[in-house]
């Protein structure tokens, strides 16, 4: 076997890993090594939000400054103990009616992928044979507003979704803005979510026109924060919690506390550096994951 090839066992699978020394965030010196270590570590926390949900890939076999390419169907060669469902693919570039998705539930698929130079993995708000369980909304600053006025408007989406008896939980996206995610009841399909979050977003942007747009125009973004109630639509995905990003570091999609939220809003961290894979494995050490909550099957309102 040649230097570069690895052998290893992950809960009893077998896994060939390759070229572990080589860098795939150049700035930062972070190798593939290192990309696998860190989803092995944060694997307790990740793969709970993985699970059930198919999986989109963004894979950067030669770095995050080179050339990408996002991946829904199963690569070749996937092993025959990967969990593969077959399903509809809204919105399918290649015009194909099925797809065959790669579903992550257990570490050996999350250490295959990251061989993959899989650095991003994203969800859909729904899992696999159901309607959606959780609501996200994706606030998404036009320069120069940036993650402070993301916190702003995250605090004001919090409030007016508490309002309907929502409970919101917020994230960083590991770039430039943040996510709210919301569990709900699942009775209701991707249209309806879809629905009722432009409203709220509408609602908003007439309360706050300086700040808030909802329109997906590029041009009327400047200076405000587009919340993105799209990310409902059941083609669409959104960065799972935990998952690497592609920057110049090896930051993370990060989940936050509301005392941190606020923080940001007045201007301190998160708002002014994005949290890296080190920071985030201590801050799941000492709090745990921050988004339990969505999981736990406690209350789930129906919109």
């Amino acid at each position: 076997m040649p230097d570069d090839k690895v052998r290893v066992q992950v809960a009893g699978r077998a896994l060939e890993l390759s070229n572990l020394d080589k860098v795939l965030y150049p700035e930062a010196g972070f190798t593939k090594g290192e990309i696998i270590d860190y989803y092995t570590r944060i694997a307790p926390v990740l793969l709970p939000h993985l699970r059930d949900r198919p999986l989109t890939r963004i894979r950067y076999p030669n770095g995050v400054a080179d050339k990408f390419f996002f991946e829904k169907n199963k690569p070749a060669a996937t092993p025959d103990w990967v969990r593969v469902e077959t399903l509809p693919a809204p919105g399918s570039t290649k015009g194909r009616e099925m797809l065959d998705y790669v579903v992550a539930d257990d570490l050996p698929t999350l250490v295959w992928l990251a061989n993959l130079a899989a650095l991003e993995l994203h969800t859909p708000q729904w899992k696999v044979g159901h309607h959606p369980d959780m609501l996200v909304v994706d606030l998404d600053p036009g320069a120069p507003a940036a993650l402070k006025q993301c916190c702003e408007v995250a605090l004001l989406m919090r409030d007016r979704l508490a309002d309907d008896g929502l409970a919101s939980y917020p994230k960083t996206s590991g770039k430039k803005g943040m996510q709210l995610c919301c569990p709900i009841a699942g009775s209701q399909d991707a249209d309806l979510v879809s629905g009722y979050a432009r409203r709220i977003a509408q609602e908003l942007e007439r309360e706050h026109p300086k700040l808030i747009v909802s329109k997906m125009a590029k041009n009327l973004r400047p200076g405000k924060v587009f919340i993105d109630w799209s990310q409902n639509n059941a083609a669409k995905t959104t960065v799972a919690p935990y998952s690497l990003r592609a920057q110049s570091m090896p930051a993370v999609s990060t989940p936050l506390t509301w005392d941190e939220v606020e923080a940001g809003a007045a201007g301190k961290r998160p708002a002014t550096k994005p949290y890296a894979a080190g920071e985030v494995l201590k801050r799941v050490e000492k709090s745990g994951d921050l988004l339990a909550p969505l999981l736990d099957g406690g209350p789930r309102v129906p919109i």
